[in-house]
């Protein structure tokens, strides 16, 4: 194809990009939290990115290539466990791993994060023309859009991207593909390339950002490439390699304890908790968290709890995706959603958004009920002859401001999400947690928490004040 043969030809011939056998890239720049953002509209919360080393090995072939990508990432936003992470993640063909911070190995992990690093592995002039060169690759649908010409390309092992040139240089402007993200479905995904300079015989772009839909992602000024260096031994240990590939989707345990007449605390295996409360002629659910298999394994767990009242609503403390993950199932269930008023607008696109890559309860439903929302401003109280639960828009908090929290008056219960947990390394919400509790007047004994253990409230004031 001509475009693919100009292109090759700008960023500097056939010949020295095929002579490519290691690619390292230096930098720094920042990665972005999807989904963690203070509200749903406002801009995402970042890491600043130092250290940046991603080290590429094409020896054995596109179709067997290896990555390394090392970084060191401080947060830029308030945050309760380490604010500095240093990240060794690897690719070797189909497998990928982590090298944890203390130098030991994580297990195998799944084979859609070996896909998502190849596909990341691509996400590169360098390598997505040596996908485009590759006899077994195909290449179609070629299409200009204002001064880029564009064509997907099918790599010779069957990953599908979208290669875009631009019109005039006929340099490698983005390339993008479609993926699965859970909470969003199916998204597309696309870096691109400026300021390109030359090096070692090739023209290399010093920019790289990466954006989900319109959400950047990674923005990595380049500082220094390597062609041909050394890119030590990126191989697959035995004990990686020879491990079956983690589970996509691994089996939840729910336990349920009973902390009062009838309010059960939803634990089991992770850090993230839910909360059923039993009224007179049904049960409501505060929070459905982490995942759509967690949130299934809690409403099967909350429909064993109350002599069969059916579940009809479920409260969500705010947007975050991993407390909003179970929001499509509840919509599937016919569940009504109560969240505070500022996530209406989100969640109703979330329930709205295509999931085609990988379906989801909600888009195997047939004929799925619209979303049903009870929206919360400041204050809503749910009340019969059997239980009382207020819930509270959470005023001045850093980390969302559209967090709930709940409250059993007859037992004096707080129900909280990411304002407290016992395994925190430090409280940067422990005087707003306070502020928010005295504004309310309540007189809290026991905190049953989304994340961490249940402690007495005197426990509670008394760890935040050492750990200030």
């Amino acid at each position: 194809m001509k475009a693919v043969t100009a292109a090759v030809e700008a960023l500097g011939g056939k010949d020295r990009i095929l002579a490519v056998r290691t690619l390292t890239i230096e930098g720094e720049g920042e990665n972005a939290n999807l989904g963690q953002n203070l509200t749903p509209d406002a801009p995402l919360t970042v890491w600043k990115v130092t250290n940046f080393k991603r080290t590429i090995d094409l020896g054995k072939g596109l179709d067997k290539a290896r990555m390394r990508v090392e970084q060191v990432r401080t947060a830029q936003f308030p945050f309760a466990l380490a604010t500095v992470s240093r990240q060794n993640m690897v690719l070797d063909g189909s497998v990928a791993w982590n090298v944890n911070e203390d130098g030991n190995l994580s297990s195998r992990l799944t084979d859609e994060t070996a896909l998502d690093r190849r596909m990341e592995l691509l996400r590169h002039p360098v390598t997505i023309l040596r996908a485009a060169l590759d006899p077994g690759a195909k290449l179609t649908d070629f299409r200009t859009m204002g001064n880029r010409q564009l064509l997907d390309i099918a790599s010779a092992n069957g990953d599908m991207l979208t290669l875009a040139l631009d019109g005039t240089t006929h340099l490698p402007a983005s390339v993008g593909s479609l993926t699965d993200q859970p909470n969003l479905g199916d998204v597309a995904i696309e870096t691109s390339f400026t300021d390109y300079e030359d090096s070692g015989g090739l023209k290399l772009p010093k920019h790289l950002t990466t954006k989900i839909e319109k959400w950047v992602q990674s923005d990595i000024r380049v500082s220094k490439y390597t062609l041909n260096g050394n890119a030590a031994d990126l191989a697959a240990p035995a004990v990686v390699s020879s491990a079956l590939p983690a589970p996509a989707n691994p089996p939840v345990e729910v336990t349920a304890e009973k902390v009062a007449p009838g309010i059960w605390w939803l634990a089991g295996s992770g850090n993230h908790r839910s909360v059923a409360f039993e009224f007179a002629d049904h049960l409501t659910l505060f929070e459905l968290p982490e995942s759509e298999t967690r949130a299934k394994a809690v409403i099967e767990k909350a429909h064993s709890l109350a002599f069969g009242k059916p579940l009809t609503e479920v409260i969500v403390s705010h947007a975050h995706f991993d407390h909003s993950a179970g929001l499509r199932v509840a919509v599937a269930e016919g569940l009504t959603i109560i969240t505070q008023s500022g996530n209406v607008a989100f969640f109703k696109d979330l329930a709205a958004r295509k999931h085609t890559i990988v379906p989801d309860q909600l888009a195997q439903t047939i004929a799925a009920q619209p979303i049903k929302i009870r929206p919360v401003d400041d204050e809503l109280v749910l009340k019969d002859a059997s239980m009382e639960l207020h819930l509270y828009h959470v005023k001045d908090n850093s980390h969302s401001d559209t967090l709930l929290m709940g409250w059993s008056p007859r037992d004096h219960i707080l129900v909280q999400a990411d304002l407290y947990d016992s395994g925190w390394l430090r409280y940067p919400w422990a005087d707003n947690l306070k502020k928010n509790v005295e504004l309310r007047k309540l007189q809290v004994e026991k905190d049953v928490p989304i994340h961490g253990n249940i402690e007495s409230w005197a426990d509670v004031l008394k760890r935040m004040q050492e750990k200030r």
